[in-house]
């Protein structure tokens, strides 16, 4: 009877694995409505997509342009994504997750390959740590002085670590029908205007955000040079991998 008993439990117990070894470690392929987090990040019914094989300049970043002067290059950016998003159904297909728990994905709209036009309009660039997929495209954005390659800017990742463009540029661009109405380039405390949230290190290493009106907001204060940053939104923030401050 025990040998019986001993036999029944570990059949019960290889089926109770079944599903976790058949089960593929990534998600299958999403597709829907998608809502543009910024300029490579997308949110398909809950699912947080990063756009495989590229790097857009962050939504607070400033670039120069021909005339060296300042422009939201990371505004742009994400408000590309949204025109070729819009109103449409997006296609992923997942093919690695990110540190932060993310599916990494190749992104299709109408079969056009949204990932590559992001970078062959000079609004991303090719993320070549992780794949070299979108070299050629880069290379001809370049070659056309299209988006980024018109005048001057730091690396996406580069400025993640709060590397600056020097020289600075000047003065805000006006607006044109691609760009965003012209605002003044920086509010009250030396930050981009309207990204008020701020990215602060804690001292035991956590990344956290705080935003305005918060408990610790009026005390913390930012230094890019160690990483820390300024966010335009929440969703920018923990998009980034950043939690919020508790408070």
């Amino acid at each position: 009877m025990f040998p019986r008993l001993a036999s029944a439990a570990a059949a019960l117990l290889a089926l109770l694995a079944l599903p976790a070894a058949i089960t593929p470690a990534l998600a299958a392929d999403v597709a829907g409505r998608a809502s543009v987090i910024d300029g490579d990040t997308l949110d398909i019914h809950g699912t947080r997509i990063r756009m495989f094989g590229i790097d857009a300049p962050e939504s607070s970043q400033i670039c120069a342009d021909a005339k060296n002067r300042a422009w939201r290059c990371g505004r742009d950016a994400t408000q590309l994504l949204d025109r070729l998003t819009s109103g449409r159904t997006v296609a992923c297909e997942i093919v690695d997750r990110d540190r932060y728990g993310r599916v990494v994905g190749r992104c299709a709209v109408n079969g056009e390959d949204i990932n590559r036009r992001m970078v062959s309009e000079g609004l991303a660039v090719a993320y070549v740590n992780y794949g070299r997929d979108y070299v050629p495209a880069e290379a001809e954005a370049k070659a056309a002085k299209r988006g980024l390659w018109s005048g001057r800017f730091v690396m996406p990742w580069d400025h993640r670590k709060g590397v600056k463009l020097n020289p600075p540029p000047g003065a805000l661009a006006p607006a044109t029908p691609e760009r965003a109405p012209a605002t003044p380039a920086t509010g009250s405390g030396g930050h981009p205007k309207g990204c008020d949230i701020k990215g602060n290190i804690s001292k035991d290493g956590r990344r956290l955000y705080h935003v305005p009106g918060s408990r610790s907001y009026e005390r913390t204060r930012i230094d890019e040079g160690q990483g820390e940053r300024w966010f335009c939104s929440e969703a920018d923030a923990r998009a980034a991998g950043w939690q919020k401050a508790g408070g």
